[in-house]
């Protein structure tokens, strides 16, 4: 299987995002939503190697406080680097289905396209409703990945492509359109929902956030598609015109409602 694609995964792919023309833009309207006021508390969680850290922290000012969290070490050891000068931001290794916050003690806080990997995601919303403050917001941006779509000459091979991803690749792959109902289950008052859609014309910016040669192989691996049929694929999307899109839902929360017993 030859491919003009990447190959192997890229170890900045969080930072690369967060630095294309995509991920500034949503980026920028998420913490618009977000609403931070100066002397805020945010938490950020999934922050990985803390691409957000350094905007929320100038959204906050010296008054405030900026809370990463994320389960992985090496990414929360990037992320404190990469915001040493900043004394009002604190990276940190945790758990976000059991946060070790008070209730009630964070003003802000946000996903950023994080609840599509975690184990269980009503856990870690009913423990962002336990630790906002009663008039605190939550902004989640979670993708539907049954929302892709990529212009194929047989749609049968894209559609199989993407029933992959959902089936096999990402655990929660239609977070996007169950957050609404997730988030109100746990008592969050969902107020506001934003589809972000993004278009790609070209396939090589394409393949730098959806990376097309790696999820092929593991697609004819568990039989999703031939041989055949990832050569065609691959080699169409690098050689013909090509066109894309995927959508990303912001949900806007707060925790106006009290907790549903857990019983």
């Amino acid at each position: 299987m030859t491919t003009a694609f990447e190959q192997t995964p890229p170890s900045d792919y969080l930072t690369r995002l967060a630095a294309s023309d995509l991920g500034r833009g949503y980026k920028a309207f998420v913490v618009r939503e977000m609403g931070i006021q100066r002397g805020h508390t945010v938490l950020d969680l999934g922050c990985g190697p803390g691409a957000d850290l350094r905007a929320l922290a100038e959204s906050v000012g010296p008054s405030g406080a900026v809370i990463g969290l994320d389960n992985d070490q090496e990414a929360v050891e990037h992320a404190r680097q990469a915001v040493a000068d900043l004394p009002t931001v604190d990276a940190r290794t945790g758990d976000i289905h059991r946060l070790d916050l008070p209730d009630g003690s964070v003003d802000r806080t946000h996903t950023d396209r994080v609840l599509q990997h975690v184990a269980d995601p009503s856990r870690v919303l009913m423990e962002v409703h336990r630790i906002l403050a009663p008039t605190g917001c939550a902004v989640f941006a979670e993708p539907d990945w049954d929302t892709l779509v990529i212009d194929f000459p047989r749609p049968e091979v894209a559609v199989a492509y993407r029933r992959f991803i959902t089936d096999r690749v990402v655990r929660n792959s239609r977070i996007g359109r169950q957050l609404p109902r997730l988030a109100e289950a746990v008592g969050l008052k969902v107020t506001r929902v934003v589809p972000v859609t993004a278009v790609f014309r070209d396939a090589n910016e394409a393949d730098k956030l959806l990376g097309f040669h790696r999820v092929t192989q593991r697609a004819v691996a568990a039989e999703y598609l031939t041989p055949a049929e990832a050569d065609e694929w691959l080699g169409l999307l690098a050689s013909a015109p090509f066109f894309a899109a995927m959508t990303l839902f912001v949900v806007v929360a707060g925790a106006s409602t009290p907790i549903p017993s857990a019983q």
